[in-house]
């Protein structure tokens, strides 16, 4: 059986890292990508967040089991309900004076899920980002699954460019590289620097976040145990925190 985790991750320390970069990879126009995503995904909801449903890449699905190059666009990031995102959402939604009349960032969206909970908080404004335009037609469906207001979703590649006056810049499931985790370091720190933004951040302590000199800048204020598939879809993961970013 081939593991979603498996099947999203082949490419990320090479591909992914130039795509996250230098911008998207083209997809396939050939195919709708709305019609495509209520073909080939399940509405589930996990058991951390059951407020929350998405539109997932399950084992019930037909590309759980394809060789990943059957897959006609880009890697399905959102099509995976990471163990960061998962520990922000929970946070998010247990915390919801954090988000109150504030605008709110999901930098690097994927399915969206601390964004719809940015907006179930009471946010003035939420941006969700993500370089993948494809992530924008799940989001779109997340939303309309959690009857949630519609959403701004703008594909473009944020980390590096000058920075706006967000209140609240929320990015799970990021640190898994050390370029774009330094990207992500000096970018974040500016915004804080010239806007005061808060900055919150889910992670699962992978290595690379760990072991990264982010770590001497973050304080934790949540730790979450994974739901067993997670655990399982994860390499055996079992916990996922939510770090504050005060460089």
């Amino acid at each position: 059986m081939l593991l979603a985790c498996r099947f999203i991750r082949q490419s990320v320390s090479a591909t992914f890292r130039l795509n996250y970069i230098e911008q998207t990879r083209s997809s396939n126009s050939a195919t709708c990508p709305r019609s495509f995503i209520l073909q080939h995904t399940e509405v589930v909801s996990d058991p951390l967040t059951p407020e929350i449903r998405l539109r997932l890449l399950t084992q019930r699905c037909e590309f759980w089991h394809q060789k990943p190059e059957l897959w006609p666009y880009g890697d399905p990031y959102w099509a995976i309900y990471w163990p960061g995102g998962q520990a922000l959402v929970r946070f998010l939604l247990d915390n919801p004076q954090i988000v109150r009349g504030g605008s709110v960032l999901d930098l690097g969206c994927g399915c969206g899920a601390a964004a719809i909970a940015a907006g179930m908080g009471g946010a003035s404004y939420v941006l969700a980002n993500d370089i993948d335009p494809v992530a924008g037609e799940a989001f779109k469906l997340n939303c309309e699954l959690n009857s949630t207001k519609p959403l701004d979703f703008q594909a473009e590649n944020l980390i590096g460019q000058e920075v706006a006056p967000w209140s609240l810049i929320v990015l799970g499931d990021m640190f898994y590289d050390e370029d774009l985790a330094d990207l992500l370091h000096d970018w974040l720190g500016r915004c804080v620097g010239r806007h005061g933004t808060k900055v919150l951040i889910g992670d699962p302590g992978r290595t690379q976040f760990a072991s990264h000199p982010v770590r001497r800048h973050l304080r934790q204020l949540a730790q979450y145990s994974l739901s067993e598939s997670t655990k399982r879809e994860n390499y055996g993961l079992t916990s996922s925190g939510v770090w504050s970013y005060e460089p």
